[in-house]
């Protein structure tokens, strides 16, 4: 089997561990919109989650990407994965003493429940326990296994969402005395993550046996080489969560208190429709971070990267166009209430971010591989600054519309920046003209569809099989030829 092949079957694999949770993790789209009391309360779990984003990328500070590198880098395999285990099990544990501890005073300065607080602590600490056993399958090529415990993950906390919103309130009025109506909130936002919380430790727990197969161990030589490599992802790590969520916090804290959280209640609803180009992309990058790596020191490995990128995009541009068109009905299944279709607006725009977000972990490759990470971080930190300046320039005027347009913003600029510093460095053969094509009839057909003829359901589908009809006159026989063999 080819690589790019190999890599086809791996990031289909991967592709059922995050579709599958992601599917029911959308069903719960609709639910609490439907179970939870008004927007604002949509609105606060949402500003919750960009919290707990930027949270998993500060305690897990790049070293699951160091890790990859240097288990493919070192002969001292198993001294890297015990010491990159054992620094993330003491950080994990200071940072969870010290959370608890500032509990109130963390609640007070973020305007939250101090309740909300102890769960993201809980939920980050189990979380971050978990990374490196799940880089460990993920670089002993186990894809299955990691499947298996990320969908039960999914399910287990699907299982007590239902559990929380539905049986609880049932049990409790039946009991209203007893143990388990201790339980019953007037504020159903502590069940999201009361959920999130007991499925993270059950995660723990499953994968708890890969603590004592790796080892605990401390090498503080390998230790020292591991984070000057992570330090530079790290700081990437939290210029991308920046430019992933803090849209929604910015939001937050301009708009006026008492819409705020109505707004970005309405406008993360919108942004879920975007979930079908953001399972795709991470699919994708499951499968593609350690392929680039143990491919690295092979002849035709520039190559393969630049078919890699040239099919992402072809797959890409077709999800964008398909779900812009069919808005009107993934609008019905993914946001039931029509309050919050006031902001389906920005669809086409979060949709286009994501696969320039795709494109660019595609031409990341160029960094990672000759170890010049720090060109990672930077170009990060220049989206992040786009995000965060458009950001507080747009809202004040346009609102939740000018969050979108810097999300496109920043991600279509660091693409760009990271292709021509990538050219210059580690040069790869991309098929520059056919990507730009298919992004770019993507982007007229979706603008189209969408803005001029008013998602006319008509006209979007004639826009979808032209393009399908122009994949299959320039691409057709190489794509049946790799999928076949695939």
């Amino acid at each position: 089997m080819s690589a790019l092949q190999k890599l086809f079957k791996t990031t289909f694999i991967y592709g059922l561990a995050t579709v599958l949770p992601r599917i029911l993790g959308l069903i719960l789209t609709p639910f609490y919109i439907h179970e939870l009391p008004n927007k604002a309360d949509y609105g606060v779990y949402s500003s919750l989650m960009v919290y707990l984003i930027l949270g998993n990328v500060m305690l897990s500070y790049g070293m699951e990407t160091a890790f990859f590198r240097f288990m493919n880098k070192s002969e001292r395999k198993s001294e890297v994965q015990s010491t990159a285990l054992t620094a993330l099990l003491i950080s994990s544990v200071l940072f969870c003493v010290l959370g608890l501890l500032f509990e109130n005073p963390i609640a007070q300065w973020l305007h939250y429940t101090p309740a909300f607080i102890g769960y993201a602590v809980g939920i980050l600490t189990l979380d971050a326990l978990s990374v490196i056993p799940f880089a460990w399958f993920r670089n002993q090529e186990m894809p299955i296994k990691y499947s298996f415990v990320k969908i039960s993950n999914v399910l287990i906390n699907f299982s007590l969402n239902i559990f929380f919103f539905v049986g609880l309130p049932a049990i409790a009025g039946e009991n209203p005395k007893g143990l388990i109506a201790h339980l019953n909130f007037e504020d159903k936002v502590h069940y999201i993550f009361l959920a999130n919380l007991v499925a993270s430790a059950f995660t723990l727990l499953m994968v708890l046996p890969l603590y004592k197969r790796i080892g605990i161990s401390f090498d503080k030589v390998i230790f020292k080489k591991m984070l000057k490599y992570a330090f530079p992802v790290l700081i990437a790590g939290i210029a991308f969560s920046i430019n992933e969520g803090f849209d929604k916090l910015i939001l937050r804290y301009m708009l006026p208190k008492k819409v705020a959280d109505d707004v970005v209640g309405i406008y993360a609803a919108c942004y879920k429709l975007g979930v079908f180009m953001t399972l795709f992309v991470t699919a994708f990058k499951l499968g593609v971070e350690p392929f680039f790596f143990s491919h690295a020191n092979k002849k035709n490995a520039k190559e393969t990267y630049a078919n890699i990128t040239l099919y992402f995009s072809i797959f890409g541009s077709f999800i964008v166009l398909f779900v812009v068109v069919y808005a009107d009905i993934l609008k019905q299944i993914l946001i039931p209430e029509q309050v919050y279709w006031e902001a389906l607006w920005v669809v086409p725009f979060i949709l286009m971010a994501n696969l320039c977000l795709g494109i660019y972990h595609n031409l990341s490759v160029w960094y990672k591989v000759t170890d010049k990470t720090w060109y990672g971080a930077a170009i990060s930190i220049v989206g992040a600054v786009i995000t965060l300046s458009l950001n507080f320039m747009l809202i004040p005027i346009i609102s939740y519309k000018g969050a979108a347009i810097a999300t496109l913003a920043a991600y279509a600029g660091m693409m760009f920046i990271s292709y021509y510093y990538g050219q210059k460095n580690y040069k790869i053969p991309y098929n520059v003209k056919k990507i730009a094509l298919y992004m770019g009839t993507c982007m007229v057909y979706a603008t189209l569809s969408f803005y001029v003829f008013n998602r006319n359901i008509y006209v979007g589908t004639l826009f979808v099989f032209i393009f399908l009809l122009m994949i299959y006159i320039l691409e057709g026989k190489a794509l049946k030829k790799t999928l076949k063999k695939a």
